[in-house]
């Protein structure tokens, strides 16, 4: 559905995103990830048609953005960064001007403005001006906006930036729903929304493509994929742990009585350290599998030299 083939955008001299290429079909929940300033916001406004591209090509149901860029925005609900919108308007208003300005038919545009309020629960503050609405309000409106006509494809940029942890919940669980029958696109640098949401993960830096795969072989690359974390009541001897079949290294915090036993390749090791813990009835208050730290491989991903890709 949507296709980016060798996509760069240059301003002057600063190469912004950098011989970029992917494709995302109906059903992917597509987190894009990427330090400030690695192109992710640039990246989204090529694809909705709101920036050229200085080379390469991107096409949107099999047409071309540069020579159908009022098709293609047709089929894209967008949420851009800072989610602008007509301050002195009412949410109500606003939600009535875009309606209209997406040309959704007179006899049809009370029903999707009300599903839309329905949808991101606006009911509370429908006739204030969005100027004095909190942060976290401004942003459901502009995710009101990018939903009304019903797209094919949405293109969230920080989705729930300024949301408490309710909002959050209950935005991702929206985006879930929505996913069953639309493409969806989010552009952010919370790491936490991939593994809620997304299906698959691409993180770019300095323009280029470091990583295109699913959240879970992302957490894989983390040394501490498959790790056991044990908190021990008092301290006890240990050093047999490294002698375990398929375990690599030991980080110990004596402070805590914390130990972290890490396996080689990210195998599971749990019964082998369950079986060593039973027979040296080591003190033992509390065990977890770890699943991966993303912000480790994430740090590891961006920091590499900009010729690499993944």
């Amino acid at each position: 559905m949507i296709s980016v083939n060798q996509l760069c955008k240059r301003f002057g001299e600063h190469v912004v995103v950098d011989d970029l290429s992917f494709s995302v079909n109906p059903g992917d929940i597509v987190g894009f990830l990427g330090p400030n300033g690695a192109g992710k916001s640039t990246t989204m406004k090529m694809i909705t048609g709101f920036l050229p591209a200085t080379s390469g090509s991107i096409s949107v149901a099999g047409q071309e953005v540069t020579t159908e860029s009022i098709n293609t925005r047709r089929l894209i609900g967008y949420l851009p960064e800072g989610a602008p919108a007509y301050a002195e308007m009412t949410v109500y208003q606003f939600l009535v001007f875009i309606a209209q300005a997406r040309e959704i038919p007179k006899s049809k545009r009370s029903q999707a403005i009300d599903d839309v309020i329905s949808k991101v629960s606006l009911q509370d503050v429908l006739y204030k001006q969005i100027d004095t609405l909190s942060k976290g309000f401004k942003r459901r409106v502009g995710i009101a906006q990018a939903l009304i006509h019903d797209p094919q494809i949405l293109i969230l940029d920080e989705p729930t930036d300024g949301l408490d942890p309710n909002q959050k919940k209950q935005v991702r669980e929206l985006i879930a729903n929505l996913a069953k029958e639309k493409i969806v696109i989010i552009s952010t640098h919370i790491l936490e929304e991939v593994t809620a949401v997304c299906n698959r993960a691409i993180i770019i830096a300095q323009g280029k493509k470091r990583f295109d795969d699913t959240p879970t072989a992302l957490q894989a690359l983390s040394r501490y994929h498959n790790a056991i974390s044990l908190t021990l009541s008092y301290m006890a001897d240990i050093s047999g742990l490294l002698e375990i079949e398929g375990v690599a290294d030991l980080a110990h915090d004596p402070q805590h009585n914390r130990i972290t036993v890490f396996s080689e390749q990210g195998q599971s090791i749990l019964q082998e350290v369950s079986n060593f813990i039973q027979r040296n009835k080591l003190p033992v208050e509390t065990l977890s599998v770890e699943q991966g730290r993303l912000d480790e491989v994430f740090t590891e991903l961006t920091s590499a030299p900009k010729e690499a890709t993944a």
